[in-house]
């Protein structure tokens, strides 16, 4: 018999105990950047994953042993459907938290999106008021929908998230997001290619699992009393209590996740002839992608149809955006 496999934990699992299922099929954006800049912009867009393509690229990264070379790796395609900009909504902030001051929403609003949001107490005067109390304003988001109908999915129920303004004073953050009120924006409005996101998600679900799946311990060995697939110890007989730290059976995917800086290697829209992007028959589970898309390099939480939220880079944010170097895409 040949040597059984050793199983070492997982890396950084215990940053993430308990794992519970997810409230929603929506991920949570809860900490936002800030932007040195004069010129105010919205941080946020989204999109829905739709499969995986490899990319051939120039490998332009500084004091590797690889640099100016060919590299094949990963890409993710998204479809980016345009975002309607629906309100604008202002915070306060004192040592309790942050608290929503005021709401204004543009005056022609679909009626697939009016339904997600609340309107009875529109003011008529909602936007002079919130004008005249933009002194007390710490943060302002924008309100913004997408359709998933727009992306060639069958859900009717659109999704409704803020997204934070930033750059400037607050009052040139409200005056943007007004003169946007009702418009809808594109991916490259936002975004440009060769730029880092971080991507949320709801990652895929597996259910109820084992603690050699879910926590990758040890199997025990084949002569062990009544069980294999279980932790060998739970723990000391004193304290009479079961850490959190000791791997337990339970709900295993379906959790939401944040990943950091993944950069994005191409954008552009299905309508151009240059750019072939969907497979003969189109993409597994998905179908065949049209519109406006980006492909980001490496991974993203989640399966496919699922919404992807991009947020502008959090963590090691370069001083300067440079433009990958595309030599193939590998359908």
């Amino acid at each position: 018999m040949g040597a059984r496999k050793r199983h070492s934990p997982r890396r950084g699992s215990l940053a993430y105990s308990p794992r519970i299922r997810a409230k929603s099929m929506e991920a949570r954006i809860r900490a936002w950047p800030k932007i040195n800049s004069d010129e105010p912009r919205i941080l946020a867009h989204c999109g829905f994953k739709a499969g995986c393509v490899q990319i051939v690229s120039i490998d332009d990264r500084e004091k590797v042993p690889n640099a100016g070379k060919q590299l094949v790796s990963l890409g993710t395609v998204l479809v980016t459907p345009p975002v309607l900009i629906l309100g604008v909504r202002g915070y306060s902030k004192d040592h309790y938290g942050k608290h929503a001051e005021f709401d204004v929403y543009a005056e022609d609003i679909p009626k697939s999106f009016a339904k997600e949001i609340s309107l009875k107490n529109k003011q008529e005067n909602a936007l002079e008021n919130a004008e005249k109390g933009l002194k007390k304003i710490k943060e302002i988001f924008a309100i913004i929908a997408v359709s998933p109908r727009a992306a060639g999915l069958e859900q009717k129920k659109p999704y409704v998230f803020e997204a934070l303004v930033s750059g400037g004073d607050v009052q040139k953050q409200f005056t943007h997001v007004k003169e946007l009120l009702g418009k809808e924006i594109k991916i490259n409005q936002i975004f440009e290619t060769g730029a880092t996101v971080d991507v949320a998600a709801i990652t895929k679900g597996h259910g109820w699992q084992g603690v050699l799946k879910r926590w990758n311990v040890k199997k025990k060995q084949h002569k062990s009393r009544k069980t294999v697939r279980e932790v060998g110890s739970l723990g000391p007989i004193s304290p009479q209590s079961v850490m959190y730290t000791v791997p337990r059976a339970g709900q295993m995917g379906f959790h939401q996740r944040v990943e950091y800086d993944k950069r994005i290697m191409i954008m552009g829209n299905t309508n151009d002839e240059q750019i072939k992007i969907n497979p003969d028959g189109g993409y597994k589970h998905f179908g065949l992608v049209k519109g406006d898309f980006i492909i980001l390099k490496g991974s993203v939480p989640g399966t496919y149809r699922r919404l992807i939220k991009l947020r502008t880079q959090i963590r090691n944010a370069p001083a300067k955006v440079n433009k990958p170097n595309i030599l193939e895409v590998v359908i």
